[in-house]
Order: structure tokens, then C-alpha cells, then sequence
């Protein structure tokens, strides 16, 4: 019988806010806050070659939010802040058993959210959107007051969208190219 497996790719565990974490996913991401400036209070990769990003933030708390319903909640308020509330679809979500994240209090409660939506890079607009699937877990450290969120996406649909770009001749006229 054939073996189907998927083959393992080279992980590399990484030091996240300044060592106060760490977490192992594959080599081949890059750490973005070596090429641009990344907040404090988030650690950035990205897999260019496949348009693939890693994003864990560390997040004040949000109290009003019911544990069981925190990932859905911070997937629809990041199609909010996207524009694409109306085009997200949400494929799965679910509560993490304790057993599963062996390394967590017991009593931590951690949630999960599969979905889909549009997402435009930088000040590109609507009609840049690209489609991509986002994969959301938010693991709730009430003791410290903080929300974890671990965030990947990748690509379903890439849009090829061009900026026209205008330059002035050194005469003043513009050109497009």
C-alpha cells in the first residue's frame, strides 16, 4: 500500500517577546521584524515564497467576550477591521480539551475558528482583496489578563492587481507606466 503521508517540514523552535515564550513551526518563515517595523505586542512571519503569515499577539483581556466564543469573536472583528464582514465564512469552531495543550493550565480555556474571507495587503483597496483562509486560536490567560492570539492565513485566491504607477518627467509632465 502507498504511503500518503505528508512529509514532516524542518521546524525550528523560536523565542517570541524577547524569550518570555517560545513556539515551533516550520523554518522556511521568516521573522518580518527583520525587515519592517512589528508592535511590541506581536511577532510577525512569513513564508513569502507561499504567501503564508504567522501572527501571535498578546491582547488586554477582553472580559465581555464569553470564553467559548472568543476565537469567533476575534475572526469577526478582524473581517471588521479587513471590510469584509459580509464576505467571511466561517468554516469550523471549537473548544481545545485540556489534553491537547498539555503545556497550559488545566483550567485554561482555549478556542479554535476556521474561516475564510478577503484580505487586501498595506493601503491596497477592495479591489486588491485577496481570498484567504484564516486559521484562529486564542488561548485565555485570565490570571495575567491577556488574550493569545495565533493567527495563520493562507492563500486560496490571489488577485493580480496592478497600481498604476505616475511619475513626472524631469520637464513636470506625468507618465503612466
Amino acid at each position: 500500500m502507498p504511503d500518503f503521508a505528508v512529509p514532516v517540514e524542518p521546524c525550528v523552535e523560536r523565542p517570541l517577546f524577547g524569550g518570555a515564550i517560545s513556539c515551533t513551526f516550520p523554518q522556511r518563515f521568516q521573522d518580518l521584524s527583520n525587515i519592517r517595523e512589528v508592535p511590541d505586542h506581536q511577532e510577525v512571519f512569513a513564508d513569502p515564497n507561499r504567501d503564508e503569515s504567522l501572527i501571535v499577539e498578546l491582547l488586554d483581556l477582553k472580559h465581555d467576550v464569553a470564553d467559548s466564543q472568543s476565537a469567533l469573536w476575534f475572526l469577526q472583528d478582524l473581517a471588521n477591521e479587513q471590510d469584509s464582514a459580509e464576505d467571511l465564512v466561517v468554516e469550523s469552531v471549537s473548544t481545545v480539551a485540556p489534553s491537547d495543550a498539555p503545556f497550559l493550565d488545566p483550567a485554561t480555556v482555549v478556542t479554535a475558528v476556521v474561516g475564510q474571507m478577503a484580505v487586501s495587503k498595506g493601503r491596497q483597496g477592495r479591489e486588491a482583496q485577496n481570498t484567504v483562509r484564516v486559521y484562529l486560536a486564542n488561548i485565555r490567560l485570565k490570571g495575567v489578563g491577556t488574550d493569545v492570539l495565533i493567527t495563520a492565513y493562507e492563500p486560496l485566491l490571489i488577485r493580480k492587481f496592478q497600481v498604476e504607477m505616475v511619475d513626472e518627467d524631469v520637464d513636470g509632465t506625468r507618465r503612466s507606466s
